[in-house]
């Protein structure tokens, strides 16, 4: 038999025991090619390889440890789901890094993906509940505050409620109230 010859250190990888909920952080190789012109006008390719860290939860790990295996990890980036597929062994993985560890009752999270579009529907729910404008703050509003809450020792036995005007046009860092008793 042939063995095979990899850059991927193999023992590494399997002893890794990647699993779902875990929180990893996948170091990868990217290659940038650039096209451009040199000083005598011919054209040029320049290769750039850096590395780019892609960290977020383990949903899905499929195939074990065997030659095909995969791993699927999800993060949210700038408010979007994003999700990549990661072969296990691919040369182009520099380094795995286990952030986290949790422990879950399922074997694929795919639920994960609702949940989250449930939260942010939720958020915008209550956002369009809270469409309020400044127009609404213009106004003097008259709110009614029984006694008791104004000065509890000076209440008497017999009092009406008292009506407190507030003006937040006027002055808005500092609250201007007036204070109006009901006989």
């Amino acid at each position: 038999m042939v063995g095979i010859i990899t850059s991927v250190p193999l023992g590494e990888r399997t002893k890794l025991g990647i699993r779902p909920g875990d929180t990893v952080r996948v170091h990868q190789k990217i290659t940038e090619q650039k096209k451009g012109k040199a000083a005598n006008k011919k054209e040029t390719t320049t290769s750039n390889v850096r590395t780019q860290v892609f960290e977020g939860l383990v949903i899905a790990v499929k195939h074990g440890t065997e030659a095909g295996a995969t791993f699927t990890v999800r993060t949210t980036l700038s408010g979007v789901g994003v999700e990549r597929i990661f072969p296990l062994y691919a040369p182009f993985i520099e380094k795995i890094e286990i952030v986290k560890r949790s422990k879950v009752r399922r074997a694929k999270l795919y639920f994960i993906r609702e949940k989250v579009a449930r939260e942010v529907k939720r958020q915008l729910r209550n956002m369009r509940m809270m469409n309020t404008s400044t127009e609404d703050f213009k106004e003097e509003e008259v709110v009614e505050v029984p006694a008791e809450e104004i000065a509890p020792e000076v209440v008497a036995e017999e009092t009406a409620p008292v009506e407190v005007a507030v003006t937040t046009e006027e002055a808005p860092a500092e609250e201007v109230v007036e204070e109006k008793t009901v006989a």
